[in-house]
């Protein structure tokens, strides 16, 4: 039964993957926690792993499409890989034992899917406000341009860099909806073909090195990570070739107001460690034995 629902779970995740082009990683993490009730650790692990494998099959297309801008990457990495790293240690070395590192974990990942739902619902709001900014620009930068005003804000994408990277490993979410956001924000001359095709790449890096860090910590099932593509990568391709005729808009406001409902009932209300049973004290061992 339990390969039967890990196989459920990425088949309805990739399908909508595939319908709307949402993080797998936004939905797949509350749904093993909440519905198939896996520890908060054992679920962002894994899933930082299957984002990056479901994501690599995205990257290779986005470069074959000449559609990523290497120098975003580049700056991204250099600040998300060692942050990724840093906040694997300190997970791993102070934070793993203590009686509060679930409760940390799921408080995060509910702050992370609320940012992903509001991005979801408000995404025409957010895309006509930088449309206002793509219209006030003077005239179109050239390539070497961009890549020029790009080379001038490397120290703005580091940093970006080293918050999706603590993030990312805390929660396995946001390296795409927030990812993206920021990107755009941050480049409004961009085609959004390329700013996508970086902020693919990029999560495909920081989700393998973020995963490979949970792994070491022993934090990854790979029997579930393996029945999840079973179920997912299937169900991506039927949802890609279906997607022209579903209501792509409707199904993403059901996801954005879903994401954000998860995310504020993690929030309020987060997993926290099981208290273990304690032992019955020996005086009540004995009366008992007695009395019999």
């Amino acid at each position: 039964m339990d390969i039967v629902q890990y196989i459920l779970a990425g088949i309805v995740v990739g399908f909508c993957v595939g319908v709307t082009g949402v993080g797998g990683g936004s939905l797949m993490t509350p749904i093993l926690i909440s519905l198939l009730k896996i520890e908060p650790h054992i679920a962002i692990g894994t899933d930082l792993l299957y984002a990056s494998i479901s994501k690599f099959c995205g990257s290779m297309v986005h470069a074959k499409k000449l559609n990523i801008v290497w120098p975003i990457v580049i700056f991204l990495a250099l600040g998300s890989i060692p942050a990724s790293f840093a906040t694997n240690w300190v997970l791993h070395n102070f934070l793993s034992q203590s009686p509060d590192f679930k409760k940390l974990l799921t408080i995060v990942l509910g702050f992370m899917l609320l940012l992903t739902g509001v991005s979801i619902v408000f995404r025409q709001q957010i895309e006509k406000f930088v449309n206002r900014f793509r219209k006030d620009l003077p005239e179109q930068p050239s390539p070497e341009q961009q890549i020029e005003l790009i080379k001038h804000k490397k120290m703005s994408m580091m940093i970006m860099g080293v918050v999706l990277g603590v993030l990312v490993t805390l929660s396995s979410v946001g390296a795409g909806a927030f990812g993206i956001m920021a990107l755009v924000l941050m480049f409004p001359y961009l085609p959004m073909i390329r700013i996508i095709g970086s902020d693919v790449v990029h999560a495909v890096l920081l989700t393998f090195v973020a995963g490979l860090g949970h792994m070491t910590a022993g934090n990854v099932d790979f029997s579930l990570l393996m029945w999840l593509l079973v179920g997912s990568i299937p169900a991506i391709i039927v949802g890609t070739l279906l997607s022209s005729s579903m209501p792509d808009r409707l199904i993403r406001k059901i996801l954005g107001v879903t994401l954000c409902l998860l995310g504020i009932n993690f929030m309020l209300n987060p997993v926290k460690a099981k208290v273990p049973a304690q032992p019955k004290p020996a005086t009540a061992l004995v009366v008992a034995s007695s009395s019999r």
